[in-house]
């Protein structure tokens, strides 16, 4: 399979400025949205997805701009945002403004797999991303656009699936490579249900740390975790030839999937046992020792250390993605 890979600025958010003290977007001493171009240059990036709201700030120039230092860059575009955040319309200007075929959308704020810690708003979250789907898709599909929605912690691969027969063929998956254990899932199970409706990938690792209510995910290089590349782009390649990719460590937040209580179940499906067990055993892989100190320079609140600490965790993921092919 011919994988195109390239950059998201998700693992890069306090360089880029998209993550600072106080509210989101508040480091503005990051490099925004030309320095992210420039670090996708110089990893010889040819897919590149770019938060939506940086492109819907430019006014028409600097958008005919961007298209073209893209296109010279031999870059492809995926527009990125979320059903919380984004609107279609704006997605969809910015799309076509870039040149950009593939729109991403996070589909709820829900992390960590956890639907109990929304309560009864869990039904009505589902019941907003079937609206805002049924009503997207169509339009997409009369601009020649895909919606690309993703595995982000929350919904489990058949539940994917589900959407995309629901909601027809200009609705297909972004496959977050991290985020099966988050919803007690292997990785090559997650992968072999959504292969055939996925048309985009986010590479992400974890490292996996054991405690009393379940595992923490602890962000680091793609390539130094639990995640099986090759063998998801195996099953991958069954059903492409082609697909675009790009990096993304984990959040600067470590997630703590706690299912080994029974309130973090609610609102899930019963699971047969082998399928429970699957994820577990691929969660033991490169595992983080019990002791060890899981937290980010973020959570340790070093934020001198976050510019080095970020672009040398893209560095090794790339080398990490280059050694296996990927890149």
């Amino acid at each position: 399979m011919n994988i195109q890979t390239g950059l998201n600025p998700y693992g890069l958010t306090y360089y880029v400025g998209l993550q600072g003290r106080g509210t989101p977007r508040a480091n503005a001493a990051g490099v925004g949205l030309n320095g992210f171009i420039d670090l996708a240059a110089e990893l010889n990036s040819r897919t590149i997805e770019i938060f939506e709201p940086w492109i819907a700030d430019l006014d028409e120039p600097g958008r005919q701009a961007l298209r073209k230092r893209l296109e010279a860059l031999g870059m492809e575009p995926v527009v990125s945002s979320a059903l919380w955040m984004g609107e279609i319309n704006s997605c969809v200007a910015s799309a076509l403004a870039i040149g950009a075929t593939k729109i991403r959308f996070a589909l709820t704020p829900v992390l960590c797999g956890d639907r109990n810690a929304a309560g009864a708003r869990w039904s009505d979250l589902v019941d907003d991303v079937r609206t805002k789907l049924g009503a997207y898709a169509p339009i997409a599909a009369e601009h020649g656009l895909t919606i690309l929605i993703e595995n982000h912690q929350d919904f489990t691969s058949r539940e994917l699936v589900a959407f995309c027969e629901e909601f027809g063929p200009n609705v297909r998956i972004v496959f977050d490579t991290g985020n099966s254990f988050p919803v007690a899932e292997a990785p090559l199970d997650f992968t072999r249900v959504i292969a055939p409706y996925v048309a985009h990938v986010h590479l992400k690792d974890y490292r996996v740390q054991w405690t009393e209510e379940g595992y923490r995910l602890v962000r680091c290089a793609i390539g130094d975790g639990a995640v099986p590349f090759k063998e998801i782009f195996e099953l991958l390649g069954q059903h492409h030839d082609r697909m675009t990719a790009v990096l993304e460590p984990g959040a600067l937040e470590v997630r703590h999937v706690r299912l080994f209580t029974p309130d973090w179940w609610t609102g899930y499906a019963p699971k047969l046992a082998p399928e429970l067990a699957a994820c577990l055993a691929a969660a033991r892989r490169n595992c983080l020792p019990d002791d060890a100190d899981y937290r980010t320079p973020w959570e340790r609140g070093s934020d001198g250390e976050m510019v080095e600490y970020e672009l040398g965790m893209i560095r090794r993921s790339a080398a990490n993605m280059h050694a296996l092919g990927f890149i």
